[in-house]
């Protein structure tokens, strides 16, 4: 399977890996720029390129019908309970208490719109479960795909998200007026 996800990555879409995938069994990953659903798609091809189990999280109600919740838990995903009353980020990171490998994927926009600003639950997630965030950039200008090495979160929020940010600088979304900017 990883031959055909790279002939098609390398040979048919003819994008590019920059970067190596860091040596972590948990980890959350932050992905920008998120801008379509092709992202998904993008992703889990991507992930057999790298031979790496790679998850995501999805509201319990997704998991529930037979057939997606089948594929969407074949393909990584994790259900959550998404509501008022629970804590989200602790759900999160009592998952990695209870896996060997759990490499969470989430994008800090949180929605394919134009956003100005990240949502931190990802940043909150990683200081609780204390496992490290890697970026990865999806720069369909470049038609690339960018890993960063692994960042442990330190006390000092604002110049961690500096750092996460700056990552990002110059990438575009497959959509590029829907795509965060990095000032």
């Amino acid at each position: 399977m990883q031959k055909i996800a790279k002939f098609i990555y390398f040979k048919i879409i003819k994008w590019k890996l920059v970067g190596d995938f860091p040596e972590v069994d948990k980890c959350v990953m932050i992905v920008v720029s998120h801008t379509s659903y092709v992202d998904f798609f993008l992703g889990l091809l991507v992930r057999k390129v790298w031979n790496k189990e790679i998850n995501f999280i999805g509201k319990e109600s997704l998991f529930k019908f037979p057939l997606i919740g089948w594929y969407l838990k074949w393909v990584g995903g994790a259900p959550i309970v998404r509501d008022k009353k629970s804590d989200t980020v602790a759900a999160i990171a009592n998952i990695f208490k209870t896996k060997k490998v759990f490499r969470l994927s989430l994008t800090p926009e949180g929605t394919r719109k134009k956003v100005t600003e990240w949502k931190t639950g990802f940043y909150y997630i990683a200081k609780l479960a204390q496992v490290p965030v890697v970026m990865v950039a999806f720069d369909f200008k470049h038609k690339q795909i960018k890993i960063s090495q692994a960042y442990f979160t330190t006390d000092d929020k604002e110049a961690d998200l500096k750092i996460y940010k700056s990552f990002f600088k110059g990438v575009v979304g497959r959509i590029p007026e829907k795509s965060y900017k990095v000032e």
